[in-house]
């Protein structure tokens, strides 16, 4: 009997695990650049004495859906959409390099470029961009970051530095804690993409279905309700028959 309830057990643990997926991408639906959690299960056999009639149920987390999102133009100069396979480098909360698709960038009052959740941009030397007072400023294809200084006119147009957009393979990237990917092997660090590297004025939206995402919790919600169900019978046919047991007892 005890069969029964611990394979509903694990299928039950892994439908609440895969809600808590649907539940963050969902609540993602529309930041900036953010690409689907992607979750799955499947089946754990178990080995022993006897016939291994019992397989489980485990959860394990699939990486994330690369495919771009919507492009919506906002004409804002620190507005920026990375071509495909290019990643913004900023720095995550480690102080490490990290990755992210979040192209919504503003500058602190101290003159600090950060993304619009507060990690600071990274520069094609790995520092933190700094950007001094000026009345105009633009960011090129390539990452270059141009200002005219304040009371200046448009012949003083300065390159001040040039945001590490790096072209980086999706198998090598893996989600941290804080929302921000990381490099899998950091001893090969990704080259600086070349070419058009980013789109100014546009942002990439996020690449979740909600629609799909909410017919995807309700069909999880009805899994996890059944097999919640099953454990409910299997610890009543227990009961039943340690009844009977000690009836003939």
């Amino acid at each position: 009997m005890d069969k029964s309830l611990y394979v509903a057990m694990t299928g039950a643990r892994a439908s609440l695990q895969a809600q808590a997926t649907v539940s963050h991408n969902l609540a993602n639906a529309n930041t900036a650049g953010f690409k689907q959690v992607l979750a799955n299960t499947s089946p754990f056999p178990i080995t022993g004495e006897g016939w291994n009639s019992r397989v489980d149920t485990i959860f394990h987390d699939s990486g994330f859906n690369p495919r771009a999102g919507s492009q919506q133009v906002t004409g804002n100069a620190l507005d920026v959409s990375m071509g495909a396979g290019n990643w913004l480098a900023v720095q995550g909360s480690d102080g490490k390099e990290a990755y992210s698709r979040n192209g919504s960038m503003q500058l602190t009052p101290n003159g600090q470029l950060v993304t619009s959740d507060g990690h600071p941009v990274l520069d094609v030397r790995g520092q933190p961009v700094a950007v001094p007072p000026f009345q105009a400023i633009e960011i090129g294809a390539d990452g270059t970051l141009s200002i005219i200084p304040q009371g200046e006119g448009p012949q003083t147009l300065a390159e001040v530095a040039q945001l590490r957009v790096v072209s980086a393979d999706n198998a090598r990237l893996v989600r941290g804690l804080d929302g921000l990917m990381r490099n899998t092997t950091p001893t090969q660090p990704f080259a600086q993409a070349s070419g058009t590297a980013l789109h100014t004025g546009v942002l990439e939206g996020s690449n979740v279905d909600a629609t799909g995402a909410l017919v995807q919790m309700i069909n999880l919600q009805r899994q996890y309700e059944m097999q919640v169900k099953v454990i409910k019978h299997g610890d009543e046919n227990a009961q039943s028959a340690n009844s009977l047991l000690r009836l003939n007892g």
